[in-house]
């Protein structure tokens, strides 16, 4: 069953690589205590949405809906404040991506000095990818229980099935949920270029799965797909 997104947090313990934790109980404990660290920033501007030259609203990341999240990394004892947000791209999108929109960095003692190498090597990018990976899998049905799935359409999915040719999208039932289930599969097992690879899974041109790809996002089976990045 499906959650709204309002019930879907924006960062669970699941989401961290190994060696990093978040503290329990949590430091910031409220949205309240988000908006306080927001205001003692300057970081409580909003910015409104401006109109396309269509009259259309082109997105609304004002940043109302932003929260403040405290990690830590095991070993060295480093904490790192975390800002993360949905980034909505367009008002029909149902859920935005979840990005980190701002860092603060605390060394395990006051006055001790920033370690480069730790800045430079926070995992910012797996941990936004764990958590949009989470956060659209529970909107979708994504979850195996028994080694099994069933589908939209009543049909039994079996884990075994998700990594085989895909077929024709006009024949087979739930077509797209298997596209997202396949992409996120390749995604999860650290496939580059997990498009390219469904294509030759099911012995399709590039631009076939591509399509495919394209259409299980609109239908907010996949997170949005970033500028810049294959797959």
């Amino acid at each position: 069953m499906s959650q709204d997104v309002e019930d879907v947090p924006l960062l669970a313990p699941e989401d961290l690589p190994a060696g990093w934790v978040m503290p329990d109980p949590p430091v910031i404990k409220s949205s309240a205590e988000s908006v306080a660290i927001d205001a003692a920033l300057k970081y409580d501007k909003r910015r409104y949405p401006m109109p396309r030259p269509d009259g259309e609203l082109a997105g609304y990341n004002d940043g109302r809906d932003g929260r403040w999240f405290l990690i830590e990394h095991v070993q060295s004892h480093t904490r790192v404040l975390l800002r993360l947000q949905r980034q909505y791209v367009m008002l029909q999108e149902p859920m935005g991506e979840v990005r980190i929109t701002g860092i603060i960095y605390l060394p395990e003692q006051a006055g001790d000095p920033v370690a480069s190498p730790m800045l430079r090597n926070l995992p910012t990018s797996r941990i936004e990818a764990a958590i949009n990976r989470r956060q659209f899998a529970v909107t979708g049905a994504t979850r195996f229980e028994g080694g099994t799935l069933t589908m939209p359409s009543g049909r039994i999915l079996h884990f075994s099935e998700v990594m085989q040719p895909l077929g024709n999208p006009k024949r087979i039932a739930d077509f797209y949920e298997v596209v997202a289930l396949q992409h996120t599969r390749l995604v999860d097992d650290g496939e580059p270029n997990p498009t390219a690879k469904m294509a030759e899974i099911s012995r399709v041109p590039l631009s076939t799965a591509q399509g495919w790809v394209a259409r299980a996002r609109a239908k907010g089976l996949l997170p949005p797909g970033r500028r810049g990045r294959a797959g």
